[in-house]
């Protein structure tokens, strides 16, 4: 069976004259929302009435009708027709179209005209804006036919420039209208692109992080080179400003820095060839100037310039007016804002006078310099008198001028701190004897001083690490010497950006020994604790709790240990390396009393391979001497080096003894008198007459293991 579908009527439309309107008290509107009454009426006269009312027959109680009409629907455009009428620019006969309806609610009718109006989105508006402008509105009409301030169109304009593709996102609600604004902060399309790209899957697509991305590259106009140079000397030379329509960008963004940097140093340049007139020897140039430029160089002392009589005469007055000024308003809960200002404009006056220039001695401008940049206000900085240690005039012999009645040209004389006397002999530290020769003992090798240091740093690393308070304690050290030290040299055995030194000199067992060991486990250990991803490490660093964010410090901090004996700094001929090697030598005995560094208990012990084997027939006999005692050193002292050697390994096993680089640096030697009887020999070695005939071999094989 066919089914029947019902035709549709549409209500019939009249021009009613207004006379014949009445306000109906079914309309549901009674809030004020959206565009006046005013504005609407405005709109009607320009454009004449967009849309029809909606309006009923007005009925007698016999239900005839009485040729008045009422208006349930478009109450807000009868009540602008009726201003346009009061205010004459419409008759009151003037014909309205109207949609008369005769069945249903009126009540309803309100209602669902009111609800089934669908506002205009956003980007439509941007978009018809973007129109009227090309169609040859300028931004000020088209804010005046739409009841918008010219600012509030140029917004709409610049949210209709963004691209496209992100139009499209913000249609389908993939971004939030903030985010719109956001982008518009720059009229580059693709970089928009690039960035959605960036923070859409990232998730990092704040609005002002989508605004930081956009001008990272960008300098603000507060930025003391902008301020410098000038937002119109920039824009002369074609340089081009980006702006936030949206909040207060203070000044925008300059986009050309290299342009800025350009103009800032040409500047620069020019005031430098001003001051170049005045003598002086250098002169350096640049936007900034690192912390510390000046160390090293001696500032000179001048004379401020003397006052005019009419300068003296304008800082009383100035005084005078400030004085005044301050009395007046004493007593007052708030200053007027132009007094506040004059103030301030009088203490910047004073400060100049204060800020003149200064007087040098002419032989002092001739062999000093000056720094031009400018400061963090983005005003000139011309810091004069500075002299290079290379510059300093010749020390004047003491002796020669006392009593003189000439006073030195050269008054200034820089004069370093006091330092021991260094003896030397042509530049070179004097040569020591030969051991066996003078009875003394030679240097150790530098190589075996660095592999005996190298297992010494490795065993301060695990016992630091497993002191963590003594840890926390000598990286503070360290930042101390670099914050408040700045002229020492490094004196700390921490490197403390977490370099991790090498070991130039890999002594025998030094992987498998038991420092090493704990190390890798207790890495390991961390390691596989530690998230995988860098990204998830400050969460995972946070959710630990004190006690083991100390540990894991502790652990960091260990493998920046550096207590090795540098073989190169032996021969080095500058002062500053010497005393650097020395110093951290120090610090490292310091950090090694601290956590009671014991290296017998960290597994060392002398063999032939780490230490006797490497030495001299000396150093062999005085260690036994200092464990075992002179009884022992007779039993061996008549052997060939290589026995020795061996025999010195047996009576030094288990006795504790180590070589000075392994020692805490305030413990004292082992008394040489130990009590106890001499071991005895093995049989092999007993033969006296052997051990005799191979003197000479020894005496060859010691200078070799010096070598």
């Amino acid at each position: 069976m066919t089914k029947v579908v019902q035709k549709i009527t549409l209500s019939p439309s009249r021009d009613i004259p207004f006379n014949r309107l009445v306000l109906s008290q079914s309309n549901v509107r009674r809030v004020k929302a959206g565009v006046s009454i005013e504005q609407l009426a405005e709109s009607i006269a320009q454009r004449t009435l967009l849309q029809s009312l909606n309006v009923r027959a007005v009925v007698d109680t016999e239900g005839n009708e009485t040729g008045m009409f009422e208006v349930p629907a478009g109450g807000r455009r009868y009540r602008a027709l009726e201003l346009l009428v009061k205010q004459k620019r419409m008759t009151k006969t003037q014909a309205v179209p109207c949609i008369v309806r005769d069945s249903g609610s009126a009540l309803d009718d309100s209602l669902a005209e009111n609800d089934e109006r669908v506002g205009l989105h956003p980007l439509d508006q941007f978009r018809a804006f973007e129109a009227l402008r090309q169609g040859g509105m300028s931004e000020e009409e088209i804010g005046a036919r739409h009841f918008v301030s010219p600012a509030v169109v140029k917004q709409r304009l610049r949210l209709a420039s963004v691209a496209p593709s992100l139009h499209n996102v913000y249609a389908q609600d993939g971004m939030t209208l903030e985010q719109l604004m956001a982008f518009s902060v720059t009229a580059d399309q693709a970089r928009q692109e690039q960035v959605w790209e960036k923070v859409s899957r990232s998730g990092y697509d704040e609005p002002y992080q989508i605004r930081r991305m956009l001008t990272e590259e960008a300098v603000r106009a507060s930025d003391r080179r902008a301020r410098f140079v000038g937002l119109e000397a920039y824009a002369r030379a074609g340089g081009g400003v980006m702006r936030d329509l949206f909040e207060h960008d203070d000044g925008g963004w300059l986009q050309d820095v290299v342009l800025l940097d350009g103009l800032v140093t040409a500047k620069l340049k020019a005031e430098a060839e001003i001051i170049a007139t005045e003598g002086w020897k250098w002169i350096s140039v640049a936007i900034d100037f690192a912390y510390g430029h000046s160390h090293g160089l001696r500032k000179l002392v001048g004379r401020p310039a003397d006052l005019t009589a009419e300068e003296r005469s304008a800082i009383e007055a100035l005084k005078a007016e400030q004085a005044k000024l301050e009395a007046e308003y004493q007593d007052a809960d708030e200053i007027p804002e132009e007094f506040d200002d004059r103030l301030g404009e009088i203490e910047i006056a004073l400060l100049a006078f204060e800020d003149r220039s200064v007087a040098y001695e002419t032989s002092d401008v001739a062999r000093a310099g000056v720094f031009v940049s400018i400061d963090s206000e983005g005003r000139l900085l011309i810091d004069r008198g500075y002299v290079r240690p290379e510059d300093e005039p010749a020390a004047v012999d003491s002796g020669a001028t006392q009593g003189a009645d000439t006073p030195s040209t050269d008054r200034r004389r820089v004069v370093g701190p006091a330092q021991p006397t260094s003896i030397t002999v042509a530049g070179t530290p004097p040569e020591t004897a030969d051991d066996d020769e003078e009875g003394g003992a030679r240097p150790l090798p530098d190589r075996l001083m660095a592999e005996l240091t190298a297992h010494r740093t490795l065993a301060l690393r695990d016992a630091l690490a497993e002191r963590p308070s003594i840890a926390f304690q000598a990286v503070l050290h360290n930042f101390v010497l670099a914050t408040f030290y700045r002229f020492a040299a490094p004196s700390s055995c921490l490197e403390i950006s977490l370099h991790t030194p090498t070991f130039p000199a890999q002594p025998p067992g030094l992987k498998e020994s038991a420092s090493a060991r704990a190390i890798e486990a207790r890495h390991e250990a961390w390691k596989a604790r530690l998230p995988n991803n860098e990204r998830d490490l400050w969460d995972a660093l946070t959710d630990l709790d004190n006690a083991t964010q100390t540990r894991l410090f502790a652990h960091c901090a260990s493998s920046a240990v550096n207590a090795l004996h540098d073989v190169a700094s032996r021969f080095s001929q500058g002062r500053v390396s010497t005393y650097s090697v020395q110093s951290r030598l120090g610090q490292a005995d310091v950090v090694a009393r601290a956590v009671d560094l014991d290296m017998v208990s960290a597994g060392w012990k002398p063999s032939v391979d780490n230490y006797l084997g490497r030495v001299t027939k000396h150093r062999i006999l005085q260690a036994v001497r200092e464990a075992k005692g002179e009884a022992s050193v007779q039993l061996i002292e008549h052997l060939k080096k290589t026995d020795m050697a061996k025999e010195a390994e047996r009576l030094l096993a288990g006795s504790g003894w180590l070589p000075e680089p392994l020692r805490l640096a305030d413990v004292e030697a082992a008394d040489a008198e130990q009590g106890g009887e001499a071991e005895g020999l093995p049989k092999f070695l007993a033969d006296e007459e052997t051990a005799e005939a191979t003197d000479g071999e020894d005496e060859v094989e010691e200078i070799i293991a010096a070598e």
